[in-house]
């Protein structure tokens, strides 16, 4: 294959530039994206015994390629949400012995000491896509296939005509112990889970909000309900409000403009160290774009009747965390 000196200098100048941005947040200064390298897309935090894990996939497209190419899931933690710590990778498709491509954005929750991630992945042609969970005793994993097959399968979904409706699973543990799954492209749903995480009890339930394209996220603050979701393409991300986890939700508009270079943006919102964060990805790497992006944070703000303020995304990130 030929090659033109000017478009090597340019990947050297922007490979050099990732080293950059990477070693600034290594050295405790904030800066988007966060991670720089390896890839990172569809960032899930939880906050465990004072520190914050990431959960992400991990894009490994070619600069010219146009679609996901995902093969596994990676983890990072923090104390300060400034410097990540990359840990081994906890899960991959192979992990899942009936899936046949595809490691797209899962969500890992903690129960009874147990860590569950729900993951989709596509069982290959018109099979489409099906939601799997793993288990693991540590947040650092290895996480194993639970069940030996799909949770939420295809064949559970047909009023939408598509193979990827059931993808973006995101768990929320209420206040009274009840665990419920959330999920979907085009739908929103949910369900209720059994005691085990592992099944699910009930009817898959439809959940009414406007403009709904994927990534839902649930989480509570005082007495509020809020879901989160990717809405449009390319997406913004949108919210509605409820008193109850089961709604009825209450549209409240935008919460964030599209990301940089990107067509999605599938966003994670978490409390750590009395501040609010707005975890989210862009291709804002100097070979960045839509299939191989990088996860973002910024700070999330609420006004004083609960409703959120929109997100202001910035190249700067957040401070240290105290």
């Amino acid at each position: 294959m030929k090659t033109y000196p000017c478009f090597s200098r340019l990947r050297a100048r922007a490979l050099a530039l990732s080293s950059l941005l990477a070693a600034l947040t290594v050295c405790g200064r904030a800066a988007n994206p966060a991670i720089v390298d390896p890839l990172t897309a569809d960032p899930a935090a939880l906050v465990h015994n004072g520190t914050v894990y990431l959960y992400t996939g991990h894009d490994e497209a070619g600069e010219k390629h146009q679609g996901y190419v995902m093969k596994k899931w990676l983890v990072f933690s923090s104390t300060d949400m400034v410097t990540w710590k990359a840990h081994p990778s906890p899960m991959s498709l192979a992990d899942f012995p009936w899936a046949k491509e595809n490691a797209w954005a899962g969500h890992v929750v903690e129960k009874g000491g147990e860590f569950y991630w729900y993951a989709p992945v596509s069982r290959g042609g018109k099979a489409g896509f099906a939601i799997g969970v793993a288990v693991a005793d540590n947040p650092l994993g290895p996480f194993k296939d639970a069940r030996g097959s799909a949770m939420i399968t295809n064949e559970m979904t047909t009023d939408v005509p598509i193979e990827w409706d059931d993808i973006d699973p995101a768990a929320f543990i209420d206040d009274d112990g009840q665990a419920y799954l959330f999920w979907g492209n085009q739908r929103c749903r949910y369900v209720k889970l059994k005691a085990n995480m592992t099944e699910f009890e009930g009817e898959i339930v439809k959940v009414d909000v406007p403009h709904f394209t994927e990534a839902p996220w649930v989480h509570k603050r005082g007495e509020i309900y809020y879901l989160t979701y990717a809405t449009g393409f390319p997406e913004k991300i949108a919210y509605a409000t409820s008193k109850s986890i089961t709604g009825p939700w209450e549209y409240r508009g935008l919460l964030a403009e599209l990301a940089g270079n990107s067509n999605t943006i599938h966003q994670s919102i978490i409390t750590y160290k009395g501040r609010d964060y707005f975890i989210y990805h862009n291709g804002g790497t100097p070979l960045g774009g839509s299939f191989r992006r990088s996860v973002c944070i910024d700070y999330l703000y609420y006004n004083p009747d609960g409703t959120m303020k929109r997100v202001v995304q910035t190249s700067e990130g957040v401070e240290p965390a105290k």
